[in-house]
């Protein structure tokens, strides 16, 4: 069942949605606790405010951003295979506030997780051969 899918905090909530992981640094504005409903608040799992302050959800740096902040990822194995399992158990959604719906660091969060779970099974079908 893995599946990760990411969503606004001020999005309605679907109760069979999966795992819902808050992984802004900032809490977001104008959003209680109890409104954002998640199951998880990773904020280690963001960008360091150094990187996150850089990218200023400015467009022409998106693709500069990812592979640093890719970078400061790998460096946090624990949480990544935490979220990695919360998506093969349950499905996870990874829950941010960027008003921009393509380009954050839910979106670049997501495609390395799905880059490892890609990896994770081409590594699998090899070994089965």
């Amino acid at each position: 069942m893995t599946f990760i899918t990411t969503k606004r905090v001020y999005a309605p909530i679907d109760n069979n949605e999966g795992v819902r992981v808050l992984v802004d640094r900032l809490w977001p504005r104008g959003v209680s606790k109890q409104a954002i409903k998640a199951d998880h608040g990773l904020r280690e799992v963001a960008p360091s405010d150094q990187l996150r302050q850089w990218f200023g959800h400015d467009l022409n740096r998106w693709d500069g951003f990812k592979q640093p902040y890719f970078e400061e990822l790998q460096a946090k194995p624990e949480l990544i295979n935490f979220l990695l399992e919360l998506a093969r158990a349950k499905g996870l959604v990874l829950l941010f506030s960027a008003r921009d719906l393509h380009c954050n660091q839910a979106i670049a969060l997501q495609q390395y997780l799905s880059s490892l779970i890609q990896k994770t099974k081409g590594a699998r079908q090899d070994n089965g051969r």
